[in-house]
């Protein structure tokens, strides 16, 4: 019979702690949570202070018989769940399922599964914190009123299967407002010219700055053409010359909004995916015998802290001195966290610096490496020395007329030796030399071209922009960015294009009701002090009760009106124009989880459904009868294929295009790239860049 019982939420979370533990511990998992409000109602008494009624979940029957057998043997129980709200209150739960007192020493923490950590963890338990886990409690009861109560109207007025949420309507506001404001948007005309130099044997490119000194905006042709009138000849002094030294700082080490951005723009992964994999890391891998079985990789990927241990600083200083050099060792700045950071935990960091990607390569999946090593390579550069860059301008003038060439060369890598931020546009951070250039020399224009610019709308929100401007906003926590943004993609409100959040149809209808009905919902400030009093709620500031009544009191009067002014939407069916080749009825365009799709209108008779094809204006060439369109896959991944699909099987993941190749008169694709989109054959080596 072992002495200690520890109960943590997963499988693998458990097999890694018992190894670490040793015999004398017995380590399960419960699963998750043990108990939960009740799906089939609201599970909270509104008249009796918002109790909560807490039901064991279905399906853990087993589980509970398992815990409660062990327990019963055990002498000590733990309760080990993650350090976080969520997990202390998993542990509130189970101590009142098995009668462990919730102030007796029962909980242990940990930021990361390591034997050390573990081990100091069990030297230090504590009593159940009861402010972290009212903190928890009164999100759910939150939540639950508003999901509860709205939800059911949306049914009743709209269709089933609807929600509102206290997060999620948000998000899908500021989806909506982005969408209003690229359809409003006017382009505006701007120029600029560009000029090609020459001194001596050496080119470098300039730009036109202004005249007489000033900066000077072009806004049409006429304004390029007054400023090439005034130039003459070709010949250019060198008025001034500015050379300085500049230093660039690593990135500080990742909190989970940053994770979940970067892991967007470089590994193109979803939130979803990218917390999904954080957290196989975080609760072991299995390395092999040799190299310590089951480990735990990374620290707890949900923090909004970039503070790193001490131990975890000398560490890495040993390895970057080892394989770098002294001088690549940083003056480690502190961390900066934001306003209203909680700072419970670390930065998300390697458990050792010393497991270096490469040595993970054999045990690790393919996504599992990609992430590590970002996670590994982000924790590094941070605590290594800025980079430092030359920077170079040049003044270039004729007859008042002012160019200007700028020029960057880096002088010392510093952390970039092992990592640069990545950012939205996917720029490079790259060399821009110029010659040799002082003041009083003379250089010669060889070419001045004009360019013609739009102005642009700003871009839709891709994952990583929405998780940003939440977390700038004040809107969530790190535990809810990847489930509300997946929340919102299943519900239909929002379709994915090019990576890129599309409000629907369903999804607009929504979020004016709401906003119509329910406005302190869908507004971000309300929720961001929404957010803050949550924060005070753990902090012990403030009773969890007070908060909840304060917001139902208004809330409840909303809904009352709400019940009886809101109007019942129709989502009519729009005819498609063409027939069911089943039955002969008429085609319909129908609402659903992925956006429009063809329905029979003779439903439930007849079930035919046809997904809304987009052709791209190429003919099949392979049947060279059907016309190529646009697909997706069951991963909604698009590709291409014939539109006489099964009876052409032509497919194809890069989108054709309507010429052939000039070389050899093969289908061309076009390929894209993280600088250009590229065309290619794909039957011989031609290559064009495309054209924008």
């Amino acid at each position: 019979m072992s002495d200690y019982l520890v109960i943590v939420e997963s499988p693998a979370k458990a097999k890694t702690i018992e190894r670490y533990l040793g015999k004398r511990y017995t380590v399960k998992a419960s699963m998750g949570h043990i108990r939960d409000l009740p799906k089939s109602q609201m599970g909270v008494d509104v008249d009796e202070n918002y109790q909560p009624k807490y039901i064991t979940i279905r399906g853990k029957g087993d589980v509970l018989k398992e815990l409660r057998k062990s327990a019963k043997k055990a002498k000590k129980i733990y309760l080990a769940a993650d350090p976080d709200r969520e997990g202390e209150a998993i542990a509130w739960h189970l101590a009142h399922i098995l009668s462990v007192d919730e102030n007796s020493k029962c909980r242990v923490v940990f930021n990361e599964i390591t034997k050390d950590a573990i081990k100091e963890s069990f030297k230090h338990p504590r009593a159940i914190d009861l402010d972290l886990v009212d903190a928890q409690q009164a999100r759910r009861i939150l939540d639950r009123l508003v999901g509860y109560n709205i939800s059911p109207l949306l049914w009743k007025k709209v269709k089933k299967g609807l929600s509102a949420g206290r997060v999620q309507s948000v998000a899908l506001k500021m989806i909506l407002d982005r969408e209003k404001e690229i359809e409003s948007f006017v382009p505006e005309e701007y120029w600029s010219i560009d000029a090609s130099f020459q001194k001596d044997q050496e080119m470098f490119e300039g730009s036109f700055y202004g005249i007489n000194g000033k900066k000077t905006e072009l806004k049409s042709e006429d304004d390029v053409k007054e400023v090439k009138a005034k130039l003459k000849g070709n010949s250019f002094d060198i008025t001034k010359v500015n050379k300085r030294e500049r230093k660039k700082n690593p990135a500080q080490p990742f909190i989970t909004s940053s994770l979940q951005q970067e892991a967007a723009r470089k590994l193109n992964f979803r939130a979803k995916k990218t917390m999904m994999i954080a957290q196989q890391l975080y609760e072991g891998i299995d390395l092999g015998r040799k190299a310590g079985g089951i480990t735990g990789l990374i620290t707890y990927m949900r923090t909004d802290s970039t503070r790193i241990s001490e131990t975890a600083k000398q560490e890495a200083k040993g390895y970057i001195e080892e394989n770098f050099g002294k001088e690549y060792l940083g003056q480690v700045r502190p961390a900066k966290n934001k306003e209203g950071a909680q700072d419970a935990h670390e930065a998300i960091r390697p458990t050792s610096t010393l497991r270096d990607p490469k040595s993970l390569k054999d045990v690790l999946s393919r996504d599992q490496l990609r992430l590590y090593k970002l996670i590994w390579e982000r924790f590094v550069a941070s605590q290594m020395s800025p980079a430092v860059m030359d920077t170079m301008t040049v003044h270039l003038l004729n007859n008042d007329v002012e160019f200007r060439a700028t020029g960057s060369k880096i002088k010392f890598k510093g952390f970039m030796r092992v990592y640069i931020e990545g950012t939205d546009d996917n720029k490079k951070v790259e060399d821009k030399l110029l010659p040799d250039l002082a003041e009083g020399m003379v250089a010669s224009s060889k070419e001045i071209t004009p360019n013609q610019h739009f102005t642009q709308p700003p871009p839709r929100y891709t994952d990583a922009r929405l998780v940003r401007a939440m977390e700038e906003l004040g809107i969530g926590r790190p535990s809810t960015y990847a489930p509300t943004l997946d929340t919102i993609q299943r519900r239909g409100y929002v379709s994915m294009d090019n990576k890129r959040f599309v409000p629907t149809e369903l999804g607009t209808i929504v979020s004016d009701l709401v906003e119509e009905f329910f406005p302190e919902i869908i507004d971000a400030d309300f929720t961001a002090k929404m957010e803050n009093d949550l924060d005070s709620i753990e902090d012990g500031k403030v009773e969890w009760i007070k908060i909840i009544d304060g917001f139902y009191n208004g809330f409840s009067k909303r809904l009352d009106v709400a019940e009886k002014e809101m109007e019942k939407i129709e989502i009519k069916d729009e005819p498609a124009g063409i027939d069911c080749e089943e039955c002969g009825h008429e085609m319909v365009y129908k609402m659903g989880r992925y956006g429009k799709f063809l329905a029979c209108s003779n439903f439930p008779e007849c079930r035919n459904t046809k997904p809304i094809l987009k052709e791209i204006g190429v003919k099949c060439p392979k049947c060279k009868e059907g016309n190529v369109v646009e697909r997706k896959s069951k991963k909604r991944r698009v590709f291409f294929g014939c539109d006489r699909f099964p009876d052409c099987d032509f497919v194809s993941w890069d989108k054709p295009i309507s010429r052939p190749c000039p070389k050899c008169e093969s289908l061309l694709v076009e390929k894209k790239a993280k600088k250009e989109t590229q065309v290619q054959c794909t039957n011989c080596e031609y290559k064009e860049v495309a054209q924008s």
